[in-house]
């Protein structure tokens, strides 16, 4: 939505093709993504019909898939992304050699006038696996919704460490939820793993989903953003926890490397324990 906003903003028009236009089937696994069913025919008329002057593949999915093949039948050249480290989120559910799903997206991309990718750690990464044409294309947040201020844990025994995502294996939650820290932990968001986490963790404190300014007001009575990933290509939470005047606590991986200026803005340690207590003694 916002990148659809400010590329209006400077005159352009887009259109999105997205699942809730097909008939859909639920992602394996994780039931709350719908993924589009047979999009092929559909998704050659609407882009026929909208005529478009360029193309972008946002995701792999089904409709990705369709999309790539309308281009290559047609002759159309495309962009396309890599947001997503579906190779290691796939191997943390099904045996599937991470090598073996890297050479097939590295055949789905080849195709493309160029790979987006978030952080210049992500791009050494894709060039190291034989990806071509890879293009940084960063991320921001917008000030006026992230920002400091809030104060809604003063009920909760403090410091608050708090993260915020899809609750879902790859985010790696029970990093953070097994840590021994003081004060109180917060979960926010929803996913499949859910129910299971509150039930095995009743003294973390789950809010399940939550948006715009009362996301920004969450993240902002926050002492420090606590980030257990270490398989997200950016983590745009990151951004949102240090425009909120919270300091982070991450594994030194792809996506807080590029974007943590360490012992200043968060803490970065391979000890999570460590990074979360350190960054806890930063000035906000």
């Amino acid at each position: 939505e916002n990148t659809v906003h400010e590329l209006q903003k400077v005159g352009n028009q887009v259109c999105l093709i997205t699942p809730d236009q097909f008939s859909t089937f639920p992602c394996p696994s994780y039931p709350d993504i719908r993924l589009a069913l047979m999009p092929a025919r559909k998704l050659s008329r609407l882009v026929d019909a909208i005529a478009p002057d360029a193309i972008h593949i946002a995701t792999e999915g089904p409709l990705g898939h369709a999309a790539r093949a309308y281009c290559l039948r047609n002759k159309f050249g495309f962009s396309s992304s890599f947001h997503t480290q579906f190779p290691e989120y796939l191997r943390m559910r099904l045996p599937v050699p991470v090598d073996w799903s890297y050479r097939y997206l590295q055949h789905f991309h080849s195709v493309a006038g160029c790979t987006f990718v978030p952080t210049a750690s992500q791009k050494e990464r894709m060039l190291a696996r034989g990806f071509e044409n890879i293009v940084i294309w960063g991320r921001g947040v917008d000030t006026e919704i992230f920002r400091p201020g809030a104060d809604l844990y003063r009920d909760i025994p403090e410091p608050v460490f708090l993260t915020a995502g899809r609750v879902a294996v790859e985010k790696n939650l029970r990093a953070f939820l097994d840590l021994e820290l003081p004060g109180s932990k917060v979960v926010v968001g929803d996913g499949p793993d859910l129910h299971r986490l509150k039930q095995q963790y009743p003294h973390v404190l789950f809010t399940g989903y939550k948006f715009g300014r009362d996301l920004a007001d969450h993240i902002a009575s926050a002492d420090v953003f606590v980030f257990p990933s270490t398989t997200d290509t950016f983590g745009i939470v990151l951004l949102e926890a240090m425009a909120c005047g919270v300091p982070v606590a991450a594994f030194p991986v792809t996506g807080p490397v590029d974007v943590v200026e360490q012992g200043r803005t968060g803490i970065l340690d391979q000890d999570l324990q460590r990074a979360a207590l350190l960054a806890l003694e930063l000035d906000p």
